[in-house]
């Protein structure tokens, strides 16, 4: 059985743990907020751009026009990329975990059908686990959460989408943390090459507006500006989904600290009282002897 000394000693660190916990949670909740803010204040602009290039198809010849851009263009898949995104740090729960175990298995899925692969890693977990298994990794993007910038996913977009123009690779997914809510994050396993015609949503009525340039020219350049939205919309998903994975952890933590320093001041306490009772235990035979 431990010591008064060890379980006081013991309590002082639990406590040291839970009010780091806490703080960590206090401050991934700050992180969550401004994450969604992004997130929100990011939707308008995406939407009217689907929008816009909805309107566009539904006013081109598609089969003659739209699916001769090199970005729609279909090939037998030999080689693939896939965009692995995590975060740099840990202590958020399995949130890194699934995306490294999702990627695994495409990994695994391709490769049994015979087509190679390569990576992009955007994250510290994602790099140094598939290095460390000598996978072929194109490059890596190391520490862009701590200062999210939109011309992250512009670089990452101009990397991939110059490999697929040249047919280097034939297929582009990308692999991250969906972001629903605080408490709900699903790992999503998207396509960005080849795009697939965007078809106007609902059963908007679209006037014939004149485009200029031409509506082939503003097309092509539209699906470049739809790339990039695509894939900050999956950097801002994922950097909020991982704010909420640690801040329900760090909750998680904290509660279990407590509830581990409630059972050791309970430990105190009997070990307090079996303390005292031994100390009065010698007082009287002490007393008894002295008499006798």
């Amino acid at each position: 059985m431990p010591t008064l000394r060890e379980i006081r000693r013991r309590i002082a660190s639990v406590k040291n743990i839970e009010q780091v916990t806490d703080a960590m949670r206090v401050v991934a909740a700050a992180r969550l907020r401004r994450a969604q803010e992004n997130i929100t204040a990011t939707r308008p602009y995406a939407e009217k751009l689907n929008t816009i290039l909805g309107h566009l198809i539904s006013q081109m010849d598609v089969e003659h026009e739209a699916l001769t851009h090199p970005l729609l263009e279909e090939r037998e898949v030999e080689h693939v990329c896939i965009i692995s995104v995590s975060g740099d740090r840990g202590l958020c729960g399995s949130f890194n975990s699934n995306v490294i175990r999702t990627t695994t298995e495409r990994i695994q899925h391709y490769e049994d059908s015979g087509a190679d692969v390569t990576l992009i890693c955007i994250g510290r977990r994602t790099q140094e686990h598939f290095d460390r298994r000598g996978y072929d990794i194109t490059d890596s993007y190391i520490n862009i959460f701590c200062q999210l910038e939109f011309q992250i996913a512009v670089d990452v977009v101009h990397e991939f989408e110059h490999l697929y123009t040249d047919k280097t690779i034939d297929k582009v997914e990308v692999i991250y943390n969906n972001f629903k809510s605080a408490i709900t994050q699903t790992v999503l396993v998207e396509q960005l090459l080849p795009l697939e015609p965007i078809e106007p949503e609902g059963d908007t009525l679209f006037l014939d507006y004149i485009y200029e340039p031409g509506q082939v020219e503003l097309f092509e350049m539209l699906l470049g500006k739809h790339l990039n939205m695509q894939m900050w919309k999956v950097l801002l998903d994922s950097n909020a989904a991982e704010q909420a994975a640690r801040m329900a952890a760090m909750q998680n933590a904290t509660e279990k600290a407590k509830e581990l320093i409630d059972e050791l001041v309970l430990q105190r306490n009997r070990a307090r009282q079996t303390q005292i009772t031994t100390e009065i235990s010698e007082i009287v035979s002490g007393a008894a002897a002295q008499e006798g």
